[in-house]
């Protein structure tokens, strides 16, 4: 926090939480305004994520086509995961690439870390670019059913433009990606 932000802030009074899962917990907390007055925050827990960008050539990206059954549709998406209690971003992004696509990368680097939906979640998403792929074997979660597609890089930029992909990690993964490419 800047020394200029503090007529900004909110205290936590008090924190009930409200559900714990595998996933994610739910808290609400009641806070004191910088004005003095209380209020509720009602906000998701979540350990985090990693994402990458796989990069199989300079026109070509891997994704994976998978069922979300928040939104009930069958959905393009770039490899991601949930980090794991204590698990650094790093050695979870080359585990999900591997699970999700069965492709180990010769080098990986950080793209951007961003907060996907600061209103209501303290989830913070750590997208990287694979590159150097060698194939491999497929081993997603049990629960997990997923197709690895290779897709031209310009497509799936059509694709964020035309609304076949809404994933926001990889709305912006490709964006990203396109912008730091140039």
């Amino acid at each position: 926090m800047r020394r200029d932000d503090s007529h900004l802030i909110e205290t936590k009074i008090r924190t009930k939480p409200v559900y714990r899962g595998n996933a994610v917990n739910f808290f609400v907390d009641q806070v004191r305004l910088p004005n003095g007055k209380k209020a509720e925050r009602e906000y998701l827990d979540h350990p985090g994520a990693v994402a990458a960008i796989p990069i199989l050539d300079r026109d070509t990206v891997i994704m994976v086509r998978q069922y979300r059954y928040p939104v009930r549709e069958v959905t393009y998406e770039i490899p991601a995961g949930k980090l794991a209690a204590g698990e650094a971003p790093l050695p979870c992004v080359r585990r999900e690439l591997k699970e999700e696509t069965g492709f180990t990368a010769g080098r990986i680097r950080r793209l951007i870390s961003y907060w996907p939906t600061p209103a209501f979640s303290d989830e913070v998403l750590h997208i990287y670019v694979a590159e150097d792929l060698r194939p491999g074997t497929v081993c997603p979660d049990e629960d997990e059913f997923l197709e690895v597609k290779r897709v031209p890089l310009r497509r799936a930029l059509d694709w964020v433009f035309e609304g076949k992909i809404r994933d926001s990690k990889s709305v912006i993964a490709l964006l990203a990606y396109s912008l730091r490419r140039r």
